[in-house]
């Protein structure tokens, strides 16, 4: 299966459903804009995928669902050079912790959440190798990308109506008149909150909190819409003066340039 090219002109959504109409074996690589990710496929089935250098061991993954204390993890992150995830899941289903319909859940879920970050990679380039599978270490799964096609395209047309909506970054906001008093907002709508100043554009405010373009359109696509904020221009910045068409304003200089111009133009 020769399959590369780049993300204008196949989104991540329809790279997956070739791969699944095709049942195909191997590995998609894309070259995002600062990472590159890897997904596997075994039969046209979600096997395996990690983003940039994100640690996606077992270990790693439990941790963050939960399903290991921070002693647990750091006992086994001292071993990590002397057990490999499979012989971890071993150990964990062997001693009771765990059973293996649980460890393959929750790696089924980072693999998917990893999958659904490059749902909005526009920018960049993708091969798939039909040879390349993941470390023989790794704990693979099997699950069907039927679902995960459906939401990816979702997402992408929640990111297109997000783009139109919000078309850049480098705009500041301000807070409107109507006052914040009785308004219920979630966790992270009060991170983006509480950093919303006319000095602050809403990409430095979604580094400050570790967001990446949707999450923070989405919430200030919601604070727009119940009327809380409005976009403006940042302070300080310069706006840059687009020259004039003509040379002059001068209405009839204007008109002479324009039959010297027509006069040059029949003389060729």
């Amino acid at each position: 299966m020769a399959l590369r090219g780049n993300l204008r002109d196949f989104t991540i959504t329809q790279l997956l459903n070739l791969i699944n109409l095709a049942q195909k074996t191997g590995t998609l690589v894309v070259d995002g804009p600062s990472e590159q990710a890897y997904i596997s496929f075994r039969d046209g089935k979600l096997a395996y995928a990690r983003v940039g250098q994100e640690d996606g061991t077992l270990a790693t993954v439990l941790h963050k669902a939960n399903r290991l204390t921070v002693n647990q993890y750091r006992a086994i992150v001292e071993r990590a050079g002397k057990i490999t995830d499979k012989e971890l899941g071993l150990l964990l289903i062997n001693s009771g912790y765990l059973t293996q319909e649980e460890i393959l859940a929750n790696l089924q879920g980072y693999f998917t959440e990893v999958v659904r970050r490059l749902f909005t990679w526009v920018e960049g380039f993708f091969r798939f190798e039909g040879e390349m599978m993941p470390p023989p270490d790794r704990i693979n799964v099997r699950l069907d990308l039927e679902n995960i096609i459906i939401e990816g395209s979702r997402q992408l047309r929640e990111w297109e109506q997000l783009q139109d909506e919000i078309p850049s970054l480098e705009m500041a906001l301000k807070f409107t008149d109507r006052p914040l008093k009785n308004v219920n907002l979630s966790v992270e709508e009060w991170r983006v909150v509480s950093f919303i100043n006319p000095k602050n554009t809403m990409k430095q405010i979604a580094q400050t909190n570790k967001m990446n373009d949707v999450e923070v359109r989405r919430i200030v696509y919601g604070l727009l819409q119940a009327g809380l904020v409005e976009i403006v221009r940042p302070e300080g910045m310069v706006v840059q003066q687009h020259p004039s068409t003509f040379p002059t304003q001068d209405k009839e200089e204007q008109k002479s340039l324009v039959n010297k111009l027509i006069g040059r133009i029949r003389s060729l």
